[in-house]
This record gives structure tokens, C-alpha cells and sequence, in this order.
């Protein structure tokens, strides 16, 4: 299987009209800005993509909106837990992507290292696809200690790479890329990304709506280190930290996005909560602070 390379694989949300139908030329106006900045690749319909919230004509249409609209391989993630659904999504994925798939993204669902094992390699034998192994207990609710993991993980076939955001995100990072062959990445809107990339992450999959600053740091990192890296993040990170709020990252993410002209509109699908009216001040204090940094 050929393994994801290195850089920043923007995790795209889905948009919607303000009744709530599915917003395809938003979405096609979004991922031609990753192309355009230079992203590796794409994440589509993830756990940021509200793909939980769809139904399954509508996950084909977002996945077919991208891969008309650009030139760039995807990622697909997988919405549940259970082997037999999940090897539907990932049949799904190769049909409407094609040669486009560079993998489907499935989330740990057991603690136990044979049962994971077993299911990853359903998943793969089944279809064919390679899989993007996701460590997220805030969307899965399964927490799986690292030495676990690693035990799973050597009994898989077909594993191109690892999301690591189970925290400490960066001592994962370094124990999985030392003991696989197989790129690891960060996520968690890059909240971690130094101590990562420090650790030998590939790069950062995920959705911060200022992918420039994540392209900017890992740049930085490859070219001067540690302090270039740091240099190079520390104007994003507040807003980094202001998009992980629990419950609420997704519908201020989206605010962002619609603030940028990225998406027409910030509705997010129930039971996803919206942006509180007390944060509305703060969002514009830091989208204040993101002008002259970035070209919208």
C-alpha cells in the first residue's frame, strides 16, 4: 500500500444552506482553497465533516462535489464502529473516489488489541483500501493505552497511516513513528503540532481555518527547527485554542470559514450545538488579529 505522504491534509467540513441541505458550491469554493494553498491532501467527510449527520446520498455528493473540484487525493472517514458498516463506507469511498483514495480513515473501536486488529484487517481484506488507523476517544469514546495500540497495530495489514490525538498526542507521535513504518499525524486543529513534528510527525490532518499557518509551521520545522516552528505558529495558536472548545469547536470553525468567504454560511446540523451570542465578541476580537497574517 503506498503510505500517506508528509504535510498538511486539511480535514474539510461540510457546509449548509441556512435550511440545512447540503451546501455543494460552498463546499466546492472551500477544498479549491486547500488546492490552491498547497495542502497535500484531503480529509472528507470526518468527524469535522459531520458525516454522522448525513445520510448516505448526501455523503456521496460531497465526496463526488470534491473530487470534481479538484485535483488533490482524498481521505474518507468511516462514521461508525461496527466492521460490516464500516467496510460499506470504505466500498462507498472506492467507487466514487477512484485512484483519488488515499485511504479511509477508521476510528479505533475496542481497547482490546485483538479485537481492533481483527476489525482493521476486515475492513482491508474486505476492500482493499488503506487504512488511516484514527486514536480519537473524544468522537469514538475508546480510549486504547498506547501499548495496546502498538500490539494491534503489528497484527494489521494495509495501514498507511496513523492520526494520533489521544493526549499526550506528542509521546504517541514518537513511540508509534518509532516503532511503524508508517507516517503519523496530528490533529486536535494543530494545538500540538510542534511537540509533534518534534516527536516525527508527517505533518497535521485536520480543519484549523487557518490552514496557512499550519502549511507556515511545518515549512518552518523543516527549514529551521524548533524555533522556526514555534515563530511560526504562535500568532495562529490562540485561535487554535478558541476553535477546540468542546461542543462548540465545529460551529466556530465554521463562523470562521464563513467570515473568510470560504463557505456561504456558519449552520451546523442538530444536535451539534451553535455558536453561543457570548462568544460572538470574542471570535471577531481574534478573526481581528488573523488580518494581515493572511490573504483572505
Amino acid at each position: 500500500m503506498t503510505k500517506l505522504p508528509a504535510g498538511v491534509w486539511g480535514v474539510v467540513a461540510t457546509p449548509f444552506h441556512d435550511d440545512l441541505e447540503v451546501d455543494l458550491d460552498s463546499l466546492a469554493t472551500l477544498v479549491r482553497r486547500y488546492e490552491e494553498l498547497g495542502v497535500t491532501g484531503l480529509t472528507v467527510l470526518g468527524v469535522f465533516g459531520e458525516a454522522a449527520r448525513l445520510d448516505g446520498a448526501e455523503r456521496t455528493r460531497v465526496l463526488s462535489t470534491v473530487i470534481d473540484a479538484v485535483d488533490l487525493p482524498v481521505v474518507v472517514g468511516a462514521t461508525t464502529l461496527a466492521t460490516a458498516p464500516v467496510i460499506e463506507e470504505a466500498e462507498l469511498a472506492r467507487r466514487v473516489a477512484g485512484s483519488r483514495l488515499a485511504g479511509v480513515m477508521v476510528q479505533i473501536n475496542s481497547p482490546t488489541p485483538a479485537v481492533l486488529a481483527a476489525h482493521l484487517n476486515a475492513v482491508h481484506r474486505a476492500t482493499g483500501v488503506g487504512l488511516v488507523v484514527q486514536d480519537y476517544p473524544v468522537a469514538s469514546g475508546v480510549s486504547m493505552p498506547l501499548p495496546a495500540q502498538i500490539e494491534a497495530l503489528a497484527d494489521v495489514e494495509g495501514v498507511v497511516a496513523v492520526k494520533a490525538e489521544a493526549a499526550p498526542t506528542a509521546a504517541r507521535v514518537a513511540a508509534l513513528s518509532d516503532r511503524f513504518d508508517v507516517p503519523v499525524f496530528g490533529g486536535l486543529g494543530g494545538i500540538g503540532l510542534i511537540d509533534e513534528l518534534q516527536a516525527g510527525a508527517a505533518g497535521a490532518m485536520t480543519g484549523f481555518s487557518y490552514p496557512e499557518g499550519l502549511l507556515a509551521t511545518i515549512h518552518a520545522h523543516r527549514t529551521g527547527g524548533f524555533a522556526a516552528a514555534r515563530e511560526a505558529l504562535a500568532p495562529y495558536l490562540p485561535l487554535i485554542a478558541f476553535e477546540q472548545q468542546p461542543g462548540i469547536g465545529l460551529a466556530i470553525r465554521k463562523a470562521c470559514l464563513a467570515h473568510r468567504k470560504l463557505i456561504a454560511g456558519p449552520a451546523v446540523r442538530p444536535p451539534a450545538p451553535a455558536l453561543p451570542a457570548s462568544l460572538i465578541p470574542n471570535l471577531y476580537e481574534h478573526l481581528a488579529a488573523m488580518e494581515g497574517l493572511v490573504t483572505r
